[in-house]
């Protein structure tokens, strides 16, 4: 059977760990037909800078026991160099960063290293058809692969000018395929992996997400929870 790979950006983890489930990501981990992997920008992001704050130690903590149990992995323990992504990941911020502009020179900042990590990985999978998924909790770095159109609109209502887009460079993100953590522990809950047996378990695990770091609408979720 083909392994599976879940590419986990900082605000995914960020959010798990905000709202105490990162023992049902362990637990996700052990009937996934594959591996959990994060970036060495991802990394540095989750656990080494705020390892250094003492608001922040205890979820970096949290977040470096799983990968000293190697429940998350980094790309070395598949054979990809830290120095071949960080190649990719300029590549992408370049190319991304690039899509919007306001004025019709001014391009728009849109992602950052950790984001661009995350997809330069994915695309880099993809191109050895590899299976993948991008688990990233923000808005941005979704609607950039899902809806680039409603992006730009945003853009626009944020900074009240009219915003252009380079729509070549779509086609570089418009494959990648995304889930949120709210997606990740809906499949937890009707696995049986939450421990939580109350009917009101699974809406009270999704709107947890939702307020704290998962970009995720209440339409979205109560969608989310029609689903068997």
């Amino acid at each position: 059977m083909t392994e599976k790979y879940l590419i986990f950006d900082a605000s995914s983890l960020i959010s798990l760990s905000m709202n105490g489930l990162l023992g049902e990501l362990k637990d996700l981990k052990k009937i996934f037909n594959g591996k959990f992997i994060i970036t060495e920008e991802v990394k540095e992001e989750v656990i080494d800078r705020p390892m250094g704050i003492k608001k922040f130690e205890l979820e970096a903590l949290n977040i470096n026991r799983l990968l000293n149990e190697k429940i998350i992995e980094l790309p070395s323990s598949i054979g990809i160099k830290k120095e071949t992504i960080s190649k990719e990941t300029k590549n992408v911020l370049k190319t991304a960063n690039s899509i919007f502009s306001k004025n019709g020179q001014k391009e728009i900042h849109i992602i950052d290293s950790g984001e661009a990590a995350c997809l330069a990985l994915s695309q880099m999978l993809t191109k050895e058809s590899k299976q993948n998924i991008v688990v990233v909790d923000e808005r941005t770095t979704r609607l950039l692969s899902e809806k680039p159109e409603n992006l730009r609109r945003i853009l626009e209502k944020k900074i009240h000018v009219k915003v252009e887009m380079e729509k070549e460079y779509l086609k570089n993100f418009k494959n990648t395929k995304i889930v949120r953590s709210a997606e990740l522990m809906h499949l937890a809950y009707k696995k049986g992996l939450t421990g939580l047996k109350n009917g009101k378990a699974l809406d009270a695990i999704l709107y947890a997400l939702k307020y704290k770091g998962c970009a995720i609408s209440s339409e979205e979720i109560e969608k989310l929870k029609r689903i068997k």
